[in-house]
């Protein structure tokens, strides 16, 4: 759950809600449990959602990131991200995947006469292959969650306390002190992952688990591997 693992989910240029159970919802026992079982349960419950909103902001080697997507298990996600300013907008269906980019990001990856060509147009891509591959686990938090499970030191359970007014159990990274919090009540969701060290630091956070999210193909979207990548 380290920063440094986020920024690897990244690709060293990619990656605020909360979620979990309301108010209302009956405590769970992942207080009592050790903290590996937590990330497990908490991996779990989030891989069986229908759907999660997933928000964030960090710096990966020093550069200010992003990112604020809705996902949808099986389908696809929708949102926007940026890296050191340069934003853009996405949507992922299935193994396609959209991106409209603002000017800087243009100009950034394709250079300022391309930039001008492709203003407020949309991309089309694979996102299993080549350059946008990287995004692919940005788009399901299961996904996400698995690849941030197997980049950790030793787990401590720290026990019951509260992230943004939500009762939640903390479950700390001894090697950085990174923490991953997981919902107390109703399912484990997790809540955020928050934490990290100078120049790879930052916060993740979830929350609209199995709520509706639409996606759309954009028209008229150019496909980039007809331009030669």
């Amino acid at each position: 759950m380290r920063a440094p693992a986020l920024a690897l989910v990244l690709a060293a240029v990619l990656l605020a809600g909360c979620g979990g159970g309301g108010s209302s919802a009956k405590p769970n026992d992942e207080a009592s449990k050790p903290a590996t079982r937590v990330l497990a349960d908490a991996r779990a419950a989030a891989s069986a959602a229908t759907s999660a909103h997933v928000a964030g902001s960090l710096k990966s080697s020093g550069t200010p990131v992003t990112l604020d997507l809705s996902t949808a298990r099986g389908k696809g996600a929708t949102g926007s991200m940026s890296a050191n300013g340069a934003g853009f907008d996405l949507v992922r269906i299935g193994d396609v995947v959209y991106i409209k980019g603002s000017d800087e990001f243009l100009k950034q990856n394709a250079g300022a006469l391309i930039a001008q060509l492709l203003h407020d147009k949309w991309l089309k891509a694979s996102i299993r292959k080549g350059r946008f591959a990287s995004l692919a686990p940005l788009t399901s938090v299961g996904l996400l969650l698995g690849l941030v499970s197997r980049h950790h030191g030793k787990l401590v359970n720290d026990g019951k306390t509260t992230y943004d007014g939500q009762r939640v159990v903390a479950i700390r990274d001894t090697s950085d002190n990174s923490k991953l919090y997981v919902a107390a009540t109703g399912t484990p969701y997790p809540v955020a992952i928050v934490g990290g060290r100078g120049n790879q630091s930052g916060t993740i956070t979830f929350d609209d688990w199995n709520k509706h999210v639409s996606l759309t193909a954009p028209s008229d979207a150019i496909d980039i591997s007809k331009l030669g990548g």
